[in-house]
């Protein structure tokens, strides 16, 4: 196994998680399989119970582990599908190292951060390594290593110590440490200081970098490369530009044009293995510079809680972007804060100001289409549920996502069943229509890592009334069971299923019980695309593969939807 492992320097934000995933997509396009793990130095065991204010999303893997939003760059970059152990954190260290302590494992010894955390660190990455990630079923040729966090952070001491172990342990022909660096300008000169300093640091914890990614908003011209190369004892052909492009697609091939590939080669002899003289990357190509030509935009208002922080909706902007590449559209994303839509508050007031009341809705009724995703608590619920019935009301292609989906429920059990009251038991647990109700087996106490999490099947089960399968079914190709992820608490009340279904919102999809309802739709025939899903769909969404519904939901928007499922049919 070879190991590239990537640090940071100098300020965080800088695109460790975009560089590594392109490095991966390089090489898989020399060939190579390859897989990606993320150091995380917090104390967390997972990102689960993280706000999304403070980190962004939760990226959910098929495992059910809630994850930093960086597996979500290498799982969309490289069509991998990782499990919970590629995101290494301090907590899931210590937890391992303490539970090994109390079981007696270490054989009444001292136990300390040297050897024994910084070994469990080692064994982790070497195992986690071998762990086959793609349809091959085979391990990796190379596992990417990204340490989050900058070099000189006290939390991720000891993981720079494990790796200054690792490069002895499975010797530098399999080791090759990259470091992410910015250069700033200033006076319009290109300043080189900051790199020598965050190389320097790396290079006190006993660690040389063998190659530099340079970030910087302009080419990185050849006398600061030199200057970086002198000063942090590299070759300046392995000072990499990594400068400001359209798209960050563009990012493997701007790689790829500075010769990395060869490098990687040459320091992990890997030359007999890679197909370095022409990668393949010709369809990845296309999609970059096709991405740069769009004529013709679409607009999509996303009714959010976290709006104030994109980062919380990091899947949902990348799935929305994949469908938009795959319509030939550029995407134009509107924010709307869903409590702007409430005119009267929870508290009975007017909670926004009449202009920003105006403005929302003045949004969202321009857009092409609306999504509303998931989110916890019952802030901007209501403004959810106004959205859902403006678009159903109006006709304008919805998509709705988790308590997206909960808001289409409750909205349409309120002004359709007449059900005034109706609501989840999550907002109000004396309501006398639970439409939405908290899952039985869930424990209300504990908080991390307790949802109906990770992937779960859905079989398509009812057609609707004119004989016709559903819209959803048929952006899944037709299939009867598909495999989505999930993160919920509350779902759909099986008491008041017939009444919503037999009254038009139909459940067309439901997990393999039958009892848990997972897509509802209003049908084609009454409404161009009114679709929810209790599942997240975005998590599996790829650039080269855009994710059914949001492909769905951008197709309805363009007006492209009844040409398409119509192309489709004809081929099958």
């Amino acid at each position: 196994m070879k190991y590239v492992i990537v640090s940071g320097g100098v300020v965080s934000g800088l695109g460790k998680g975009v560089t590594i995933s392109s490095i991966g997509r390089m090489l898989q396009g020399c060939g190579l399989r390859v897989t990606s793990i993320k150091i995380d130095p917090y104390l967390n065991v997972d990102a689960g119970t993280m706000s999304p204010f403070e980190h962004g999303e939760v990226f959910v893997l098929n495992d059910g582990g809630e994850a930093d939003l960086d597996l979500g760059n290498y799982e969309r970059f490289l069509s991998i599908n990782l499990t919970s152990d590629h995101n290494i954190t301090t907590g899931k260290i210590y937890r391992n190292v303490i539970a090994r302590e109390r079981r007696g494992d270490y054989l009444g010894k001292t136990v300390q951060v040297v050897p024994h955390i910084t070994n469990e660190i080692q064994e982790w990455i070497e195992r986690v390594a071998k762990i086959p990630v793609d349809d091959s079923g085979e391990s990796a040729d190379v596992c990417l290593i990204e340490v989050g966090g900058t070099v000189g952070d006290i939390e991720s001491s000891v993981f720079f110590e494990a790796l200054r172990q690792f490069q002895f342990r499975i010797g530098d022909e399999n080791f090759c440490l990259m470091f992410v660096s910015l250069v700033p300008i200033l006076s319009e000169e290109q300043k080189t200081k900051p790199t020598q300093h965050g190389v320097r640091d790396l290079r006190s914890l006993g660690l040389s970098p063998k190659v530099i990614f340079c970030r910087c908003p302009l080419v990185l011209e050849q006398g600061p490369k030199n200057k970086i190369s002198a000063f942090c004892h590299v070759d300046p052909k392995n000072v990499i530009s990594v400068h400001d492009v359209n798209n960050v697609y563009h990012v493997p091939l701007l790689l790829t044009q500075q010769g990395l590939h060869r490098i990687i080669a040459k320091e992990l002899n890997l030359g007999d293995k890679m197909g370095v003289e022409k990668p393949d990357l010709t369809n990845w190509s296309e999609m970059a510079h096709k991405l740069d030509g769009f004529s013709k935009s679409v607009n999509i208002a996303l009714i959010g809680k976290y709006t104030g922080f994109q980062d919380s909706y990091l899947s949902i902007i990348k799935s929305l972007k994949h469908a938009s590449i795959a319509c030939e559209r550029s995407l134009e994303l509107t924010w709307v804060e869903a409590t702007h839509l409430e005119k009267i508050g929870k508290n009975g007031e007017q909670d926004v100001s009449e202009e920003e009341y105006n403005a929302a809705w003045d949004k969202m009724k321009s857009a092409n289409g609306v999504i509303v995703p998931g989110g916890f608590g019952s802030r901007g619920f209501f403004g959810k549920t106004l959205a859902a019935e403006y678009c159903r009301k109006n006709k304008k292609p919805y998509l709705g996502i988790c308590l997206g989906f909960q808001a289409m429920v409750v909205e349409y059990a309120r002004n359709i069943l007449g059900w005034e009251d109706a609501n989840s038991t999550e907002f109000d647990e004396k309501s006398k229509h639970p439409v939405v109700f908290f899952m039985p087996e869930i424990d209300k106490e504990t908080m991390g890592g307790n949802m109906r999490l990770g992937a779960r099947n859905t079989k398509f089960t009812h057609v609707h009334e004119n004989g016709v399968i559903s819209t959803t079914q048929q952006l899944y190709g037709g299939v009867d069971l598909i495999s989505e992820r999930h993160r919920h608490r509350y779902e759909v009340n099986p008491d008041v299923v017939n009444d919503v279904h037999n009254a038009g919102l139909k459940f067309v999809g439901r997990d393999e019980s039958g009892e848990r309802m997972e897509v509802a739709e209003i049908a084609s025939t009454e409404h161009p695309f009114y679709i929810g899903c209790q599942y997240h769909p975005e998590f599996k969404s790829r650039p080269l593969a855009p994710s059914p519904p949001f492909h769905g939901l951008i197709l309805a928007s363009c007006g492209m939807l009844k040409n398409h499922i119509a192309n489709k049919c004809a081929k099958n």
